[in-house]
């Protein structure tokens, strides 16, 4: 297990609170789902700008995501606009990768001035250490999807995808995304306890680095359970089903459903 990456310090004025949320998977199951999810999210994104001081959005924001040289997926329009409105504002927003959505570059960064990072950080918020990133290919076992990683991260595979056209190459690999994710979702009602994989990759991180909390998404149910001592492990959820993200006040990190 390497060191973590370490990011700057946040401060947190009095009265203000960051906000995390993750796998809006924007585009499943359809359409008409899909828009009208993505309009809560804009509301909830509304909301929070009220009082943020940051928002990190924590990967699988698309159920599918490749940025060609000269294009990107159709749609997700809104989600888009309202980010580049908060960001112009000043507020700092932070964009993890997914396993979903792995194929981000330099669009949003370009565009709205948002940072992508493609792998999983410790950042001081106020007085207290969080761990954040998205959750996929941490922890033991899981080893077919962490060699399907490689392969999808690699340069030859990116390169070689981005010669497919956009309506071949989106179509076809919405089609898989949304297969894979159903063969996988009779689990995410299910809690393993002490056999989580996520869980047990924050116990091990544990044992070297103190953290306040451990923040991640892609397990797709809500957790927040007790690592050690001080410690606590927070599942973001998703927004298919549960609406729900976390909010840290500068004592505490809860967890919220979205109800508008």
């Amino acid at each position: 297990m390497k060191s973590p990456h370490l990011l700057s310090d946040l401060a947190l004025p009095p009265g203000k609170r960051v906000y995390f949320a993750s796998d809006f998977h924007l585009g499943a199951p359809n359409a008409a789902a899909s828009l009208a999810r993505e309009k809560r999210i804009v509301r909830w994104l509304d909301e929070a700008a009220k009082d943020a001081a940051a928002i990190y959005l924590l990967g699988d924001l698309f159920d599918f995501w490749f940025e060609y040289k000269h294009a990107i997926p159709r749609g997700f329009s809104r989600l888009q606009g309202k980010l580049a409105e908060l960001t112009d504002g000043g507020l700092p927003i932070t964009i993890f990768t997914g396993n979903h959505d792995m194929w981000m570059f330099g669009y949003f960064t370009q565009e709205m001035g948002i940072p992508v990072l493609r792998q999983e950080v410790s950042q001081r918020i106020g007085d207290k250490l969080f761990h954040i990133g998205h959750g996929d290919g941490l922890g033991p076992k899981d080893y077919s999807y962490k060699a399907l990683k490689q392969v999808f991260t690699s340069g030859v595979a990116q390169w070689l995808f981005a010669r497919l056209h956009p309506n071949f190459g989106i179509g076809m690999a919405n089609k898989w995304s949304r297969r894979s994710r159903m063969q996988a979702g009779k689990d995410d009602t299910v809690y393993f306890g002490d056999e989580e994989w996520l869980l047990q990759y924050c116990r091990e991180l544990e044992t070297r680095l103190h953290h306040d909390y451990y923040v991640f998404g892609h397990r797709h149910l809500p957790l927040d359970v007790e690592v050690r001592p001080g410690s606590r492990y927070v599942n973001l959820g998703e927004w298919v089903n549960y609406c729900s993200y976390g909010v840290y006040d500068g004592n505490e990190l809860a967890l919220r459903h979205f109800e508008q």
